[in-house]
């Protein structure tokens, strides 16, 4: 029988693999694919064979499932009462075993931190993932200042002083860690999963050739995975969340197209001058120099989280620098023209000599208002970078096969929305599928998939367009551009209707 054709039919039906084991119930697993899971099962539980303490023989017959989902990072499928039957597995090259106890003193924070805009966090309370986070660890933000580092021409953003925006914050800031751990405790309130972690997919292929004998299952449109671990999963629906180079969208043939920017994004966790009471409102601040973006986000007390996109020679530079001099450097990129920043980073060391000096004797491009507090220190190893790129597959969809996160796109960090991005390709797959399921459909048939990957590539598409511009437009540091610019950036800043706009899609409206 082929079960493609079956629609409703559930791998469920079919029984367990094992069915004499003893289930090992493990409630591990990564946030980019915990979404996922959850918001497919809260309320009525999942029916899923679960992977004994000890371990399985290998057989030759796969495991079948109706969604495999392949990878980590923070987006992920598990609370629907429609889709309360569906037979899960997560894939995981990392061991997950301390997501759950994860910890930092209230004086340390994770350099890996993401805003999530209100819609973000809409869709974590109604999968019910919201009251776990760490909220003590967590920060609104409610202002931005953003201007240009070559005119000084800026934008301010006040959405408490907004009428017309429904909610008086843009985004929350908070570490990934505290997220990941949120969500696995939501998954542990629910039915069980069936998780490989610390697992690598060794092989993904077609499922074999379909045999005369009507009691052999049709397998042959399934995708196969095989193991580390020498089991071998059969899916009905196999999710790519395996990040910029996914071996699912390999195997789905699904080109994936952009550049490399030729940046590097610099991360840090520093310490500001001024402490700040948890109920202020705080402002999150970005300037942008011809070498990329910098900003500065807030995080609870006098801490906040450093996003430096500049030079790979630049990000080297900043790396191998003393902590007193690396605090010397972050607030030169906020109050010198860039003339002296890019001097500042010529030299290799006596960056703290050198700022003093060129803040008495050189004029100040902003007022002391609308720049943040001075960094007067570093959190010990959290300063790192990595490499900027724009990535965006063809499409999202194949034969039983779903993109979300990274493995569908890779985003500029300037607008703070890659995981947000992530996330709402989570809602929509889940959407999809319970759709799917609610008229009997199969969750995994092209047709089926086609709306999911239509409503989010036009999204997304339009984002990344958007963002990627923006780049090139203010990496530009001389010439008519910067006036024109200019002048683009403080006419927004007057008019109403286009500010509350941009307002609007900064935080996911």
């Amino acid at each position: 029988m082929d079960l493609a054709l079956l629609g409703s039919s559930r791998v469920g039906d079919l029984g367990c693999d094992n069915p004499k084991e003893t289930p090992r119930v493990n409630t591990k697993t990564s946030s980019f694919v915990l979404p996922v899971y959850i918001a497919i099962a809260s309320e009525y539980g999942i029916s899923a064979c679960q992977i004994s303490d000890e371990a399985v023989p290998a057989t030759p017959t796969p495991e079948l499932y109706d969604v495999v989902c392949v990878g980590g990072g923070p987006a992920g499928l598990r609370a629907s009462p429609i889709t309360s039957s569906l037979k899960l597995a997560l894939v995981e090259s990392q061991d997950l075993s301390t997501t759950s106890t994860w910890s930092l003193p209230p004086d340390q924070y994770s350099n890996r931190a993401s805003s999530l805009t209100p819609s973000s966090k809409a869709f974590l309370e109604r999968i019910g993932a919201w009251p776990h986070l760490d909220h003590s660890r967590m920060q609104p933000y409610h202002r931005m200042q953003v201007w240009d580092g070559v005119s000084g021409a800026r934008i301010s953003f006040d959405w408490e002083q907004s009428p017309k925006i429904s909610h008086t914050t843009v985004a929350y800031m908070t570490e990934n860690a505290n997220l990941l751990r949120a969500l696995s405790t939501r998954l542990s309130s629910l039915p069980p999963i069936t998780l490989f972690d610390k697992t690598s997919v060794s092989s993904i292929s077609p499922g074999p050739a379909p045999t005369p004998d009507i009691t052999t299952p049709n397998l042959s449109s399934w995708p196969h995975l095989a193991l580390s671990n020498s089991h071998t999963l059969a899916a009905r629906l196999l999710v790519g969340a395996d990040g910029l180079n996914s071996p699912v969208r390999t195997f789905a043939a699904i080109p994936s197209r952009g550049w490399d920017y030729n940046r590097h994004g610099v991360v840090a966790t520093v310490k500001l001058a001024a402490d700040f009471p948890p109920n202020v409102p705080r402002t999150a601040y970005q300037r942008f120099l011809p070498t990329g973006p910098v900003a500065l986000l807030a995080l609870p007390g006098p801490y906040a989280t450093l996003v430096w996109s500049t030079l790979p020679s630049h990000a080297t530079h900043l790396k191998s620098l003393s902590p007193s001099d690396f605090c010397a450097m972050v607030n030169a990129a906020f109050r010198l023209s860039t003339v002296d920043i890019d001097y500042m980073h010529t030299i290799p060391s006596g960056q703290v000599d050198e700022l003093d000096w060129r803040l008495r004797h050189t004029p100040s491009l902003v007022e002391g208002s609308q720049i943040p507090h001075s960094v007067v220190d570093v959190q010990a190893n959290s300063i790192a970078s990595f490499p900027l790129r724009l990535r965006h597959a063809d499409t999202y969809t194949a034969s039983r096969v779903a993109l979300i996160g990274d493995a569908a796109h890779t985003i500029h960090p300037l607008a703070g929305q890659g995981l947000n991005l992530g996330l709402g390709d989570v809602e929509a797959l889940v959407g999809n599928i319970e759709d799917s399921v609610r008229y009997g459909g199969d969750i995994g048939a092209g047709m089926a998939l086609e709306s999911y990957g239509a409503e989010r590539y036009a999204v997304n598409n339009r984002l990344l367009g958007v963002v990627d511009k923006l780049h090139k437009l203010y990496s530009v540091g001389s010439g008519p551009l910067v006036g024109l610019r200019s002048l683009g950036l403080e006419a927004v800043d007057r008019v109403g209707v286009v500010k509350e706009f941009f307002m609007r899609q900064a935080s996911g409206s």
